[in-house]
């Protein structure tokens, strides 16, 4: 292969690959040279010291490439005259390529040819291995990065960061890198606490190194409803974010490659809601108030929350949209039709003679769903949500949002797979941050992603069959302010660090890492 022949550098040219040291060979003599009769002499000809080096190693990066072919050559790093290109007809990947500039403090000249020393990147519209998928080369002084689509050409330009500040410089050959699975997130509970705009805006940034593709804001609750509304300003928390500022996150997402998914959680966790609208509060037939469960037979509470999944739907232009569903209290009774006569009558009215109140929930969901449909969005609901042996079944169109086994009647993660539903693991065993620990919570480890936590693990420690694999789209890492002051803004970036991390390497390749977890754990601190 051409990419194994030694290359041969004047001495004090580059600086060694990352394969390790290189291997200087001594200077070959010349041969005296030779007289013809009647001329001069002939000068001997200058000794030429060369270098060889040795197979590069692939590069040290969170998440690590999937694939890289070595080469034999000093990699690369930028110099003075560097600059970022673009190759013919990408002008898409302006934005990209700015950004890459700025990063490496080199000069962006657009759609030119690359010279010694550049970066290009390209679009290859035809190039097999999907829309996040890149390939990366290093060779004769220049990188080229290359894919099907923005994300992937993104995603090899954080390859080349990373490599940069692990290594010193990329390494000859070639990468070829794609993730495991295309939905990669993380979750923040901005409801229970109020995060500022800056700190989301930071945790954007952190999540493009890592190659992470979502980011999902739970921001309404109990405790609050936090960001700014025009057709319902009175269940508005006095700490929010103004629409502004949301807009600003949302662009500065879009241009990572970043989608914000929104989630108003019902008909469970409206207790902000109610605050302002006490008519909406659900009530047992013994007259106790369960917090945050809205009424699902008064047609006030749907007008309401469907007023507010219209505003926000605005707001959030993106491709997916959270419903929620989880936790609602009347069906987390032992009898829901004996606690909540009311409930169960509707039902009947509605559904038939056998219907119960988890058909009530059922329509609930279904209606919202119904809502946010005509805006293309895809939508995704809290596992015990859905219910089995209903007279009304959940729309097909809506995933799992899969968190926990351990509510009443919480169903196996492998009933959902062989309905054919898509599913995106949430697994609270692993996966979940809660402020303070209540009910059992220990914050998670990163070596305990790392080395036990794979996709396929969705219900505790166990995986479903890998037959399932494909329908399983993804994972997100989630915290959870269930004790909202137990810990700072501050506090909670730098407790998700690791997890965090060790989460983007298994939804990028869920494989067994290459690393121990010591040593990507040192990576880690290389890469800041």
């Amino acid at each position: 292969m051409a990419g194994l022949v030694a290359v041969s550098l004047a001495l004090g040219g580059c600086a060694d690959g990352d394969g390790g040291p290189a291997a200087t060979t001594g200077a070959t003599r010349a041969q005296p040279g030779t007289t013809t009769p009647g001329q001069p002499r002939t000068p001997s000809p200058t000794p030429s010291p060369t270098r060889s080096f040795p197979l590069s190693s692939e590069p040290r990066t969170i998440p690590a490439v999937r694939d890289h072919e070595p080469a034999r050559g000093p990699g690369w790093k930028p110099r003075s005259g560097t600059a970022v290109v673009l190759a013919k007809g990408s002008g898409a990947l302006a934005d990209e390529g700015r950004l890459l500039a700025r990063e490496l403090k080199a000069a962006y000249r657009g759609e030119t040819a690359a010279r010694a020393g550049d970066v290009e990147l390209a679009l290859r519209t035809g190039q097999s291995g999907g829309a996040e998928s890149y390939t990366l080369t290093a060779r004769d002084d220049r990188v080229r990065i290359s894919g099907p689509d923005e994300a992937g050409v993104f995603y090899g330009t954080r390859t080349l960061k990373q490599a940069l500040r692990s290594g010193g410089a990329v390494p000859e050959g070639v990468i070829r890198d794609r993730p495991g699975k295309p939905q990669r997130g993380l979750m923040v509970d901005i409801a229970r606490k109020h995060f500022s705009a800056a700190w989301i805006e930071a945790r954007l940034r952190e999540m493009a190194d890592l190659k992470l593709n979502q980011l999902g804001l739970h921001f309404s609750d109990d405790q609050a409803f936090r960001i700014e509304s025009s057709s319902h300003p009175e269940v508005v928390a006095r700490e929010h974010l103004t629409k502004a500022e949301v807009r600003r996150i949302v662009s500065l997402a879009r241009s990572l490659h970043i989608e914000v998914v929104p989630e108003i959680d019902s008909p469970g966790h409206l207790g902000a809601v109610i605050a302002a609208h006490p008519s909406l509060q659900l009530r047992s037939a013994a007259g106790s108030a369960p917090r945050g469960a809205v009424d699902i037979a008064n047609p006030a509470a749907a007008r309401i929350v469907d007023e507010l999944l219209r505003e926000y739907a605005e707001l959030f232009p993106g491709a997916y949209w959270h419903l929620g569903a989880d936790e609602y209290v009347a069906l987390m009774a032992r009898d829901p039709e004996a606690s909540y006569p009311g409930l169960a009558a509707e039902a009947r009215r509605k559904y038939g003679a056998n219907a119960r109140v988890q058909d009530l929930a059922t329509g609930w969901l279904n209606d919202r769903a119904a809502v946010v449909r005509p805006t293309g969005k895809r939508m995704r609901a809290w596992n015990d949500g859905f219910f089995r042996g209903g007279v009304v079944t959940p729309a097909k169109d809506v995933d799992v949002a899969y968190w926990t086994g351990k509510e009443i009647g919480a169903r196996p993660p492998v009933e959902y797979l062989q309905e054919g539903r898509r599913l995106i693991n949430y697994n609270d065993e692993y996966l979940y941050y809660v402020l303070g620990e209540p009910n059992q919570f220990t914050y998670p480890t990163g070596s305990r992603i790392y080395q036990e936590w794979t996709p396929l693990v969705v219900r505790g420690t166990s995986p479903v069959p890998a037959r399932y694999s494909g329908q399983i789209l993804g994972g997100s890492f989630a915290i959870w302010c269930d004790l909202a002051n137990a810990q700072t803004a501050d506090q909670v970036a730098a407790g998700i660090r690791m997890p965090l991390r060790a989460t983007a390497q298994k939804l990028w390749d869920p494989d067994k890492p290459p690393l121990t977890w010591e040593a990507f754990r040192n990576l880690a601190g290389r890469l800041g």
